[in-house]
């Protein structure tokens, strides 16, 4: 099952960052090992995550990635997808990019805060993913994790692998 796990990263572009926030977007509620097994074609129907591409997709564009074998049809993440891409895109202008704006918080806790209100279909368990998988400082998963409902096996697997690997981002 690791292959359905993704990795922590180290990201070099905002299409990076935005391939992350989209994965979070499509597995929640979904079983990784489906999101894992056609990724490829997000990736296609999604233009490599350039956030700048996505940003300008409109109805036409929806009815295109929703009819893309293997991605989920699913409306609502698709045009959630798209308003991210614009949010990422927009941060450039005010902070000089996505990394400047995750280390512009003083805290984990208002970082969540902040992106959970500028991105959609980003609750608590999909901005820890997407911090911890950017290598942003995340609180301890066994602490944070009682701070929400439900029992998270591929979190608590992924936090494993890369804690393995030396590559946790965890404060």
């Amino acid at each position: 099952m690791a292959e359905t796990i993704p990795e922590v990263i180290a990201p070099a572009s905002p299409a990076d960052y935005f391939e992350v926030m989209t994965r979070a977007v499509f597995q929640a509620g979904v079983s990784w090992k489906q999101i894992a097994a056609h990724w490829d074609a997000y990736r296609s129907a999604f233009a490599e995550f350039d956030p700048a591409i996505v940003s300008a997709y409109d109805d036409l564009d929806v009815e295109r990635v929703l009819a893309t074998p293997g991605v989920l049809r699913m409306p609502r993440k698709v045009r959630a997808t798209i308003v991210n891409a614009n949010a990422l895109c927009e941060l450039a202008p005010e902070f000089g990019g996505i990394g400047a704006y995750l280390r512009s918080f003083d805290s984990y806790a208002a970082l969540a805060k902040d992106v959970k209100r500028r991105f959609t279909l980003m609750g608590d368990l999909n901005v820890w993913y997407f911090l911890f998988r950017t290598g942003e400082p995340v609180p301890r998963f066994e602490t944070w994790v009682k701070t929400i409902r439900g029992e998270h096996p591929r979190m608590r697997e992924m936090v494993e692998r890369a804690r393995e690997q030396g590559r946790s981002p965890e404060i």
